[in-house]
Order: structure tokens, then C-alpha cells, then sequence
């Protein structure tokens, strides 16, 4: 609706205020994401709105929201074509023209492409009628609980090659694998990750100072100091988890590093599978090693998940836990992380085994 000079300027804020509810109202949210009034919050990696809407052209507000002076990144899909990547400066909410052919009907999709730890990516509408979009009950449902990797950090240096500007500047959760493989399964999908997090400690922390993934998980922000807990509605037919390699990592080689702890990892994973297990009782769990790890090291990597597996292996109120291992690669990335093209070779990896997981009765 565009203002009519004529119109008194109390009766053009309250169908301004009206039309911002119905807007989110109407959209669909997907991943780590929440209403707050008149607005659409995206939270964690590869977090989503989406909607419906007609015409030829088309503008949506965003805002990046953080305590800390850091930007985000969305990703945009279009009719189910991979758009571009947006940066979204942080500060007031601002105008962004997304490019439209023809005037049929349409589907937008704004994912997140950074990561909890960067802030949120606010929403609160489109310069066009928002429609509803039809259920999508009758889908898969995956969630992926992991790392950077799991994140997509690093991946996409199109823009802004490794080296240079911030340490996210290279995200974007679209092309991690699990959002790939998600649509090539046509699977709904959930991100729960966190850069740099283990099992029993961090990249470069020995669990002093950062938390954990246990500690972190139950939390809508994936932060421990964060008041609001997840509502666990999603429901996954199938998790994934891919943590270790920070856990196993020798960190920056400056900062002293004790050497690996398998029972404690080993014991901490035990007890993060029963918290899983309390929150979805009925889902699929597969625990995967990581590409990164060769040798020795992801020798003990999969002993390890195979005690974890055989903790439960008496278990009869649960579902069989599955083993993957990923074929070792050397990362196209940033920081040592695989890039897109990697990510779509480990999603090809697992696809054989989690459309067979998902297809079972």
C-alpha cells in the first residue's frame, strides 16, 4: 500500500501496524527461529521464513539485531532457485529489493546464513500481501547437531576470500550439508550448531570459560546465558550428530591443550544421547565421524562412538543408533573447512544411508 497524502496519518500507521501482524501471521518459520509480536526472529544456522506472494516485484525489511557489533548474512531461495547472499548491516531495519520474473505466484524463502553467535536476522515484512503457504506435516524431518562444519563456515568465499574480513564473513548454512542433502531428500530440516563446540570441550578451551554442547543444546539461543529454552516441537524423524572434531583438535598450538580425554567424551556423549532421547523419544539417531579427522586420531574418534552405541545397546524404548564415517578430505574452505563443492560430496556421502533410515517403518 503505498501512503495517499489525503489519508490522516493515524488511520496509515494503524494499517501500517495491522498489515506488519498479518505479515507474520502468515509466514512459515523453520529451524532455531521465534515470533516476537510483529516480527519474524531467525536464531540459528540456516533458520527460515518463508512465504507466498504475487506480482512482479517484491521488497522485504530485515534487521540485524546484536549486543555486538556484528553483521549477518541471509540467503535467499526464490521459486526453489538459489537467489544470492545478502548482507545485512547492523542498525535499523532497512529495505531490500529481491529481483522477480513474471507475475504468477511466487515462494520466498530467507534463510539465516550466519549463526546464533552473531545475533539475529529480524523480519517484519514485505511491501506486498503475504499468503499463506500449504502444510508440509506430511515431510521428513532431519535435524543436524554438529560444528563449524555443520554451520557452513567458511564455505562460500564468492564474495570475500579467506583471509579477510571477519571470521563469518565466509558463512552461509544454505550449502552445508545438511541443508543440501535435506532438499535433495525433500526433507524438512533443523540446524543445531555452534562454531568451534564439542562434546566435553572446545576448539581452543578446555571448559573453562566456553560451554559446551550439553550445556547449550536445551536453549532456543544455543547460549548458555540465554533465559529461553527450546520447545522441542520440530520432532525429527532422524538426528544426526557430528561433534568431535574440536574435541579431539589440538587447538591454536599456543594455548595449552590437554591431551584428548576419551572417557570423558565418551560419558559426556552417553549423557547428551539420554537428554536427546528425553525430548524425542521416537527419532532415528546417527552419529557421524568428521571429514577432517584421519589416521590415529579418527581411529579413536570411531572407537569412541562405538562405546557410545554400545551403551545403548540394550536399549528396547529406542530405535537402533546408527555409525557413518565420512571419507577424510582436504578442505576447499576457510579456517580448514570445507567449501561448497565439499559440502555437496559429504551430502552425497550420507544420502544412501539416510534416505534408507528415513524410509523405514
Amino acid at each position: 500500500m503505498k501512503f495517499n497524502p489525503r489519508m490522516p496519518l493515524m488511520v496509515f500507521f494503524l494499517f501500517v501496524i495491522f498489515q506488519g501482524h498479518a505479515q507474520v501471521a502468515a509466514v512459515q518459520l523453520h529451524g532455531r527461529a521465534e515470533r516476537i509480536e510483529n516480527e519474524t526472529v531467525l536464531i540459528g544456522s540456516a533458520s527460515s521464513v518463508s512465504f507466498a506472494f504475487t506480482g512482479d516485484s517484491l521488497s522485504i525489511e530485515l534487521e540485524s539485531r546484536d549486543s555486538q557489533p556484528h553483521h549477518n548474512y541471509v540467503s535467499l531461495e526464490l521459486d526453489g532457485v538459489y537467489l544470492k547472499r545478502l548482507k545485512i548491516e547492523k542498525g535499523a531495519k532497512r529495505w531490500y529489493t529481491i529481483p522477480v520474473t513474471g507475475k504468477s505466484n511466487h515462494r520466498l524463502v530467507i534463510y539465516k546464513a550466519t549463526e546464533a553467535a552473531n545475533g539475529t536476522v529480524v523480519f517484519t515484512g514485505a511491501d506486498t500481501k503475504i499468503l499463506g503457504l500449504p502444510s508440509t506435516q506430511s515431510r521428513k524431518k532431519i535435524e543436524f547437531i554438529g560444528n563449524s562444519i555443520t554451520c557452513g563456515m567458511g564455505n562460500d568465499t564468492a564474495e570475500i576470500p579467506c583471509g579477510t574480513g571477519e571470521w563469518y564473513d565466509q558463512h552461509n548454512a544454505y550449502w552445508a550439508y545438511g541443508p543440501i542433502l535435506s532438499r535433495k531428500l525433500d526433507a524438512d530440516f533443523l540446524l543445531s550448531s555452534v562454531s568451534g563446540i564439542g562434546m566435553y570441550r572446545n576448539w581452543n578451551d578446555e571448559h573453562e570459560k566456553e560451554a559446551i554442547m550439553p550445556e547449550v543444546y536445551e536453549k532456543l539461543y544455543l547460549s548458555k546465558d540465554s533465559e529461553k529454552k527450546y520447545d522441542f516441537n520440530f520432532k525429527p524423524d532422524l538426528i544426526s550428530i557430528c561433534l568431535g572434531t574440536n574435541d579431539l583438535s589440538d587447538g591454536d598450538g599456543k594455548k595449552p591443550r590437554l591431551p584428548f580425554n576419551e572417557e570423558k567424551y565418551v560419558a559426556n556423549y552417553i549423557a547428551f544421547v539420554k537428554m536427546i532421547y528425553t525430548h524425542n523419544p521416537q527419532a532415528r539417531l546417527v552419529l557421524l565421524t568428521s571429514p577432517m579427522i584421519s589416521g590415529e586420531k579418527n581411529a579413536t574418534f570411531v572407537k569412541c562412538l562405538e562405546r557410545v552405541i554400545a551403551a545403548f545397546a540394550g536399549d528396547k524404548t529406542h530405535k537402533p543408533i546408527a555409525l557413518f564415517e565420512f571419507q577424510p578430505m582436504k578442505p576447499n574452505g576457510c579456517g580448514y573447512h570445507p567449501d561448497r563443492e565439499d559440502h555437496k560430496v559429504m551430502a552425497a556421502q550420507l544420502e544412501s544411508l539416510f534416505k534408507k533410515l528415513l524410509d523405514e517403518k
